[in-house]
């Protein structure tokens, strides 16, 4: 399933002479950045498949944190401020539909971005697009800290989503081009514990934050955040993907590469399961702020910690999902995490019909954000591990995907709340549908009988 190359023998390519180890064994590289490593004895030396593993571990551990790092950048500018929803809307005299919008906004601008940033860091490697979209983040989060009003603090937003959009989807693609396979199970499930745990406890800390900082000062730390990450990239981010790469005829234009992944079926079909899973996480997120400190009456700590016990939710979903993917599959694992989605969301509809109060949200909801912890890392997966020579363009329509679809759906909300205010029953309601669209690419485009299993 994996097209990363392999290599069989020394290299007759033209390139660099091979290296001589101080073991006596010889390492060749080819112009894909496959690697292998030569004995004494060819034959029975080991073949490395993919260029990542020749990385030693602890460049490896580094690289993987960085990366992490940068992924979260996005769901932590889109929610961080979560938290700070009701101030808001005091401080500019508006509706809660309103100040949804401006969350709205971040997520077209972060789909945006990502339709950019992907096909661009095929075309001409990963490290400059997300160096120059990281620097525009900075300013935007500036902008946002001393917007005046509402339509500015929008504006502001967008660029913000535009400036975060980089992070995931390079992550996923560096990744792509340093791992296959298994490995790349393993790997992206590290990312997508890192998407999948960001948005839930970015509202814990926006709580925290809000006790030391009025909520302006929220923008000041995601600006300071994006600092950090932009100085880290320039110092420690190498450009993993190889100049014959940019330059494959199989990919050479961004059409091209947009058809190659675009007529893939299963592509598809996870395209909408993962824009699904995120519509129905974020309908949560968008609502929470309301249903829990306003309905519920929790203040922003407690309403911090219920984000927190959410996140593990989804740290037991990725990290069993992981596991389970390598060896049953990752469209047998989706089978029953969807099922699982529908089945939590429907429980808070009817919970909330019977008066269960506060418990009798939490519980269901605890088990429809584990269900999205066993998702997410399977999309990506399906996704990456089939469009190798396109891996920024995947990820990039990946993630535009989730969170535009995401940001069109989630004030659904709000708008069928604004007569009688935000409720359990009109959050879910959204959950369920987005559950059911979900189940149902699965198992009429994805169809998981014709999927092979992931490559060694």
């Amino acid at each position: 399933m994996s097209d990363a190359p392999r290599t069989n023998s020394t290299p007759t390519t033209p390139g660099p002479a091979p290296e001589r180890t101080a073991t006596g064994s010889i390492r060749a590289s080819s112009p894909t950045g496959a690697i292998r490593t030569l004995g004494s004895n060819p034959a029975t030396a080991p073949i490395m498949l993919h260029p990542g593993d020749a990385i030693p571990l602890g460049r490896r551990t580094l690289t993987i944190i960085l990366l992490g790092a940068l992924t979260a950048l996005g769901p932590f500018t889109i929610d961080l401020y979560l938290p700070a929803f009701p101030v808001l809307e005091e401080d500019f005299q508006t509706t809660a539909a309103a100040i949804q919008l401006t969350l709205t906004g971040t997520m077209i601008g972060f789909a945006l971005g990502q339709l950019i940033v992907g096909p661009l860091s095929d075309k001409i490697g990963r490290r400059t697009p997300l160096i120059a979209v990281t620097a525009l983040h900075v300013l935007a989060s500036l902008g946002a800290a001393f917007a005046p009003d509402l339509p500015l603090l929008g504006a502001a937003r967008v660029l913000m989503g535009i400036g975060a959009a980089a992070g995931g989807v390079v992550a996923m693609a560096v990744v792509r081009d340093l791992f296959g396979g298994r490995r790349l199970v393993v790997m992206l499930s590290r990312l997508a514990l890192v998407s999948g745990v960001a948005p839930v406890i970015a509202p814990l800390i926006g709580s925290w934050l809000l006790t030391l900082m009025p909520w302006r000062g929220i923008f000041g730390v995601l600006a300071a955040y994006g600092v950090v990450m932009l100085v880290s990239t320039v110092l420690f981010i190498r450009e993993t993907l190889p100049v014959a790469r940019r330059k494959d005829p199989g990919g050479a234009t961004m059409r091209e590469r947009y058809r190659s992944v675009l007529t893939d079926r299963v592509f598809l079909g996870v395209l909408v399961i993962g824009g699904m899973t995120f519509s129905g996480l974020f309908s949560y997120l968008s609502a929470s702020p309301f249903l829990f400190q306003v309905t519920h009456g929790l203040d922003p700590q407690q309403y911090g910690l219920l984000f927190a016990v959410n996140s593990l939710g989804v740290v037991i979903g990725v990290q069993t999902a992981s596991r389970l993917a390598a060896r049953f599959g990752p469209q047998w694992v989706m089978a029953y995490s969807t099922a699982v989605l529908l089945l939590a969301a429907s429980a808070i509809v009817i919970t909330d019909q019977l008066g269960l109060g506060l418990w009798g949200t939490v519980i269901p909801l605890f088990v429809f954000m584990t269900a999205c912890g066993f998702t997410f890392p399977n999309v990506q997966v399906l996704a990456l591990d089939r469009h190798g020579k396109a891996a920024g363009t995947a990820a990039s329509i990946i993630g535009a995907t989730n969170f535009g679809v995401a940001g069109l759906i989630s004030p659904l909300v709000g708008w069928i709340s604004q007569d009688a205010g935000i409720t359990a029953t009109t959050m879910a309601s959204v959950m369920v549908g987005c559950a059911a669209v979900g189940i149902l690419a699965l198992w009429f485009v994805v169809r998981p009988r014709t999927v092979g299993m992931l490559t060694p």
